[in-house]
């Protein structure tokens, strides 16, 4: 064949497509399984740093399995969907269903005795999703960590929420107001409170420049642990009634 001509270029471009279509179809398929294992021990690690404990991605499924001692998934009503694993929920595709028919992971952690629980959560910033894990203590009310990530947001800007400086700032906050109504945390422009001395305000600073990354992780974090509220209130209920029925035997006794 004359590879000058039009049929010899058509034909070398068209084996040259395919030998390189095959060869990253080949890649994709070998590294696909090592991808997604390294997916799930970066979800295990973002877990576990929110209640303080820090690891490399390949020491986290042994810390994981340390730490979380239990994985709950709930429906709105505050029940329990034993049919759904928790840790296979995929948030950014769940938040798509009408709310009803969501269901909502729970992770709850304990470390030197002391119980943490674990909610995943997930928004919208200014250019794309945010996404991260609040902990919070057993009181139910109060910041142990978070951990906050983004597919979009500008550096130096609203990319910020992925900084320690930035995350520590929320713990020992408060989501619960005096009255035991959830309020969340605000990401406040405004805040009275710069270096977070108080923890009842139920702010903490903006990062400068990015008021609308503020904004959307605001409202991620109420948006999502409002679906939670039943299930919490029902379970502080509850050791509150087991409390008083400890307090009882022992007076008994």
């Amino acid at each position: 064949m004359d590879r000058d001509s039009n049929s010899y270029t058509f034909l070398f471009s068209t084996i040259m497509v395919i030998v390189v279509a095959s060869t990253l179809a080949f890649t994709a398929s070998v590294l696909k399984e090592k991808q997604n294992e390294n997916v799930r021990k970066e979800k295990m690690q973002n877990i576990l740093s929110t209640i303080g404990v820090l690891t490399d991605r390949d020491g986290a499924e042994k810390l994981y399995k340390i730490h979380i001692i239990e994985e709950i998934t709930l429906k709105k009503d505050g029940k329990t969907d034993d049919k759904i694993k928790a840790f296979s929920i995929d948030l950014k595709k769940e938040i798509k269903k009408p709310v009803e028919m969501q269901r909502f992971p729970l992770y709850v952690a304990s470390v030197k005795e002391f119980k943490y629980y674990i909610f995943p959560l997930r928004g919208s910033g200014l250019w794309d999703a945010i996404w991260g894990y609040l902990a919070l203590e057993e009181d139910m009310k109060t910041i142990k960590g978070v951990v906050f990530d983004h597919k979009a947001e500008t550096a130096g800007l609203g990319a910020e929420i992925t900084q320690e400086w930035f995350q520590d700032s929320f713990k020992g906050e408060k989501i619960i107001d005096v009255n035991g109504s959830l309020v969340g945390i605000s990401v406040s422009k405004v805040n009275n409170d710069p270096k977070g001395l108080d923890k009842q305000d139920h702010e903490v600073d903006a990062i400068s420049g990015a008021t609308i990354t503020g904004d959307g992780l605001s409202d991620m974090i109420y948006e999502r642990l409002s679906n939670y509220m039943i299930y919490l209130k029902n379970n502080k209920l509850n050791k509150k009634q087991n409390l008083e029925i400890d307090s009882i035997m022992i007076s008994l006794n």
